[in-house]
């Protein structure tokens, strides 16, 4: 059976989900009940990074425990991925022991290796994005991703000889053309490695909320190289061999591409590891013109979405809304007209009208398949493989545009005998089929319109119309108009 291992950033414990946080994991999610659907053996990993400067400082004003702040926060963001139907296999927080002990033990095979000596850190870090950032990266001398400011460090440090992996990298993004996806957003990961690296400073003796760097106890181990272990410690390593490494895909957004697609793959390295065999770049949701971001108090609350429309509805909206590696715009007046428009005047005004005509007929269901010519299974399966979920959706919609056009052309409600039992055929074979298409993206829609027709969920290779031996009935229709 083939393996199939999906990865979402583990989110930084400072404040709750917002839309741009809903977006990674639905892709991922997406993509895993793909892989699921094709009968692979499926691993989705989602979780939380808890450790850091900002997570210390921020439970000092709160009046608590770190520990106590990443618990109440770790909470409400399983809650929300719960709500949006996330389908993860595990939930990692660094702050577990079996993540201790595989940041440990990955830290000495990277020591071992001869690639972690001590020295001093002179620069500017932002502890905004827990971030060390090189003076000609600045961006009027704030940080060039979140806009604050940032501050001169100099202190004692350990480093990771990131430079001594400067040919590798090169090498293996000349081996592996699909390693940056999509693959416009190789050209400056590759530029800038071609510049030259700098070693990576890797621990810091002046943040306590930390794993302790194990070769001088004063030292924490910096964030950034405890939380990248983590798709390795949620598969039981160093305990056991990682049953699905390398991962397939590991999802990011843009503003975290250098530490997954130079840092992360350089550290594998080092420890004996193979990278990824892919990191897909996701665009940024945009609102009121500009990046969402708590900072700036534009950011909307995938869980408060979801209470006020659907889980399917967002997720439609999410993935049906920004191409690959697009930015795009977010606003609910949009997600509204998505609903309205495609949701429930296309696909639930189908399932609606064909199961309506069904429920009147008494003869037997059957035909010749017309509309199965309509689906282009070759070019949805190949845009999921490719990790295309935006194009998926284009054609599933094609699919469902031709099966209402096939209603409307027939006028089966002008039918009678085998005309009319063949014209319903096609057509309820038609949803039984939209059903497994749409559910690696809408699973409630998709439970929906199987429970309508009285079968249990289906495989990818049901995909092809054949003998109706269930009995459709009615239900509600799947989506409600926005007002």
């Amino acid at each position: 059976m083939p393996k199939f291992y999906v990865t979402t950033p583990i989110f930084y414990l400072n404040a709750k989900p917002h839309i741009g946080h809903a977006y990674s994991v639905t892709i991922a999610d997406v993509l895993a009940r793909w892989h699921r659907l094709k009968g692979d053996d499926t691993f989705f990993l989602t979780g939380t990074d808890e450790h850091g400067e900002k997570v210390e400082k921020k439970a000092a004003e709160l009046g608590i425990s770190p520990q106590e702040h990443v618990d109440r926060l770790s909470a409400e963001w399983k809650e929300a991925w719960k709500k949006l139907n996330i389908s993860n296999d595990d939930f990692i927080r660094t702050t577990e022991l079996r993540h201790e002990k595989a940041v440990k033990h990955f830290v000495k095979l990277m020591h071992d290796n001869g690639d972690i000596y001590e020295g001093v850190y002179e620069g500017w870090y932002c502890t905004s994005d827990e971030t060390f950032i090189p003076e000609s990266q600045l961006a009027d001398g704030k940080c060039p991703e979140c806009g604050k400011e940032v501050r001169k460090l100099k202190e004692e440090t350990y480093y990771f000889r990131l430079s001594r992996y400067q040919e590798h990298l090169l090498e293996y993004y000349k081996q592996n053309p699909n390693f940056i996806l999509p693959k416009k957003r190789a050209a400056e990961i590759i530029n800038r490695v071609n510049d030259g690296l700098k070693d990576l400073s890797m621990t810091r003796p002046s943040v306590r909320w930390g794993i302790p760097f194990q070769f001088n106890d004063k030292h924490t181990i910096y964030v950034w190289v405890d939380a990248l272990v983590n798709y390795l410690s949620a598969q039981g390593w160093p305990d056991k061999e990682p049953k699905y490494w390398p991962a397939d895909v590991q999802i990011v957004g843009k503003d975290i591409v250098w530490f997954h697609t130079v840092i992360w793959p350089a550290m594998l390295i080092s420890a004996g590891f193979k990278p990824p065999k892919s990191v897909l770049v996701t665009g940024h949701f945009i609102s009121e013109g500009k990046k969402m971001s708590k900072s700036i108090g534009n950011v909307a609350d995938p869980t408060e979405l979801v209470n006020k429309y659907s889980a399917d509805s967002l997720r439609y909206f999410l993935m049906r809304e920004l191409p690959l590696g697009d930015d795009g715009d977010f606003s609910e007046k949009l997600l509204a007209e998505r609903n309205n428009n495609e949701l429930a005047a296309d696909l639930g005004n189908l399932v609606f009208r064909v199961l309506t005509l069904s429920s009147k007929f008494e003869g037997k269901l059957e035909g010749k398949p017309a509309l199965e010519s309509s689906m282009d299974l070759k070019a949805f399966q190949e845009a999921m493989d490719r990790y295309d979920t935006y194009k998926a959706l284009e054609i599933i919609w094609r699919f469902i545009k031709a099966a209402n056009k096939y209603i409307n052309d027939t006028k089966p409600w002008e039918l009678q005998g085998s005309e009319l039992a063949n014209a319903l055929y096609n057509s309820i074979e038609a949803i039984r089929v939209i059903a497994i298409l749409i559910s690696p993206f809408m699973p409630a829609a998709a439970d929906s319109i199987n429970k309508q027709l009285g079968i249990p969920s289906g495989r990818f290779e049901d995909c092809k119309f054949s003998r109706i031996d269930y009995i459709p009935k009615k239900g509600a229709p799947l989506f409600k108009k926005i007002e």
